[in-house]
């Protein structure tokens, strides 16, 4: 690889935001209002590695308004895209060839969703760019941040982005452009899920030392447009049970916008066992039960995609801020499991950094520790609202999702209810990580999944055109083996190389030739949604996602 040192211009800022997602957009916007509010000035930067704001946006999405309330307070006549009340929702568990109905009114009352709105949260993102862009705010899409910039005391100073043109061999190309730093009083980073700086930035400055393994699942979506006289606008249906075991948790939703589509999707938690599990797989067997063929026949599949979701909720948040910065929204992790909600955390969690940001950057400080974010975050209802749901995720895993880790986690819920932050299991671990959790292929059984039939049920690599996603191909690998020996020498001997299976998107094959001599491991990175589930679940810890150029991955529409 070319050595040769790299020269690049630099551009100031008082605050560098990587991401545009809820939680970045949200600072940004927070920031320009104190500055408009104390009648000052504050340089504000946002960058975001998908080809528009929004692209690299999946969430279900049900949105719970208090974190937007206090953000936009009058978001109601702003022309926002958030026109679809939920208007009734079920709960239902599946068999293999029916359903049973739970009383909606016995639910506890943090998972029912009155109030909120069905969303697509790529669209909103888009709406709260404009928002942040009318305020003044300096938005660079297609600009991955790939790099950390460091001061000479240890602090983060900024981050290096749209450095493109080096080739797969890892020389630079004739239209190399060495990117630019951008550098910051305090860079706070949004990325979401499992993304790389904040990565980094968690085992540099050990900020997890004190909390559990973050836990995580992986969710699977596609857009359907259905038959007019089937649409219920403003339904919501979760379900769990079958495809599923009693062992693996997770469950699906089924979201009705106002326009004949709907949002339906799967999750699966990834500290299953049987390393022969395929996500994907589970998705598609779900669409085969009759209560969810009858909805999608005569209809279409417009658009698919998949991302990792944070579970591990409040025992599992690490610390916040470090020198330099803060981590916000799902880079430090603050889903309510049981709510299948974060986005609403995620843009409180955005306010309290750029408040502390703004005080800071207004007393002279650079640099240092934003100690009074976490103080916020302590005194949040955020931090409240993941406490009353921190034993959900436990007791489903010790007890499993039908048989009693419902009933307790149900009964968990409503003592917190009754009792805020009681809880007769007090607080409960995590224990493994994702990744320990994934058990030798020895002790399972392989599992049989249906051949796609190209109406309800879709193959992978069909589905992933579906995600508009591409990559420029002549470029350095982003998904990268620390040891390209393992994945034959060890997972495939030992666990049968889940990363056949794990990956929605077909990214990773074991191909055989030679009548089955010289298996070889074929990483196929164009195909790559970002989603990051080889980086949480391969059992080995040998692979590890890093930014591509920036634009590349999916461009999700409505996601």
């Amino acid at each position: 690889m070319d050595t040769e040192a790299v020269t690049r211009e630099a551009m100031e800022f008082d605050i560098v935001i990587v991401g545009a997602g809820p939680a970045g957009l949200s600072a940004a916007i927070r920031l320009k209002q104190l500055a408009a509010e104390k009648g000052g000035n504050i340089n504000v930067v946002v960058v975001e590695k998908g080809s528009e704001v929004g692209a690299h946006i999946l969430s279900g999405a049900v949105l719970d308004p208090s974190g937007l309330d206090r953000l936009l307070p009058d978001w109601r006549n702003m022309g926002s895209p958030i026109d679809t009340p939920v208007a009734s929702e079920s709960f239902k568990v599946l068999g293999a060839s029916g359903s049973l109905p739970l009383p909606v009114f016995a639910m506890p009352p943090m998972v029912k969703n009155h109030g909120c709105y069905i969303v697509s949260m790529g669209n909103v993102c888009r709406w709260l760019a404009e928002q942040a862009e009318e305020l003044g705010v300096e938005i660079y899409p297609g600009m991955a941040a790939s790099q950390l910039l460091y001061r000479d005391d240890g602090s983060v100073r900024g981050v290096v982005v749209g450095e493109m043109g080096i080739g797969s061999d890892g020389e630079k190309k004739g239209g190399y452009e060495p990117g630019m730093e951008l550098v910051g009083k305090y860079v706070l980073i949004g990325e979401g899920v499992r993304g790389s700086l904040a990565k980094q930035l968690i085992a540099k400055f050990n900020l997890d030392a004190d909390s559990e393994p973050q836990k995580f699942g992986i969710g699977l979506k596609e857009l359907w447009e259905i038959e007019p006289e089937k649409s219920r606008p403003g339904h919501v249906q979760h379900t769990f049970g079958w495809p599923l075991k009693n062992d693996i948790g997770g469950g699906s939703f089924c979201y009705h916008y106002n326009d004949n589509t709907i949002a339906l999707g799967f999750v699966v938690h990834l500290n299953y066992k049987n390393p022969y599990l395929n996500p994907y797989g589970e998705f598609q067997k779900f669409k085969t039960h009759p209560d969810i063929t009858k909805l999608l026949e005569g209809g279409k599949r417009i658009a698919y995609g998949a991302r990792a979701i944070t579970e591990g909720g409040y025992q599992s948040v690490p610390k916040l801020a470090f020198p330099g910065g803060a981590l916000i929204g799902c880079a430090a992790g603050f889903v309510n499991l049981p709510r299948i909600k974060g986005n609403h955390n995620a843009m409180l969690t955005g306010m309290m950094a750029a408040e502390a940001a703004f005080a800071a950057v207004g007393e002279g400080r650079e640099g240092d520790e934003l100690t009074a974010y976490g103080d916020a975050y302590d005194a949040s209802g955020v931090k409240a609202e993941l406490k009353k749901a921190r034993n959900a995720k436990p007791l489903w895993s010790r007890f499993g999702t039908l048989i009693g880790g419902i009933a307790f986690a149900g009964f968990d819920l409503w003592t917190n209810t009754i009792i805020p932050g009681f809880s007769i299991f007090g607080t409960l671990g995590h224990g493994k990580t994702d990744a320990q959790a994934t058990e030798p292929a020895e002790n399972h059984a392989p599992l049989d999944y249906p051949r796609p039939d190209g109406k309800i049920t879709f193959d992978r690599l069909t589905n992933v055109a579906f995600s508009a996603t591409n990559h420029e191909e002549d470029q350095p690998a982003h998904l990268k083996l620390k040891d390209p020996s393992i994945p034959i020498d060890v997972n495939l001997p030992v666990y049968a190389e889940p990363a056949q299976r794990y990956c929605p998107a077909g990214v990773y094959e074991v191909v055989i030739e030679d009548g089955g001599a010289d298996p070889k491991f074929q990483i196929n990175a164009q195909n790559c949604v970002h989603c990051k589930t080889c980086d949480i679940k391969d059992p080995s810890q040998n692979i590890t996602w890093a930014t591509p150029e920036g634009g590349g991955g999916p461009n999700y529409p409505n996601m």
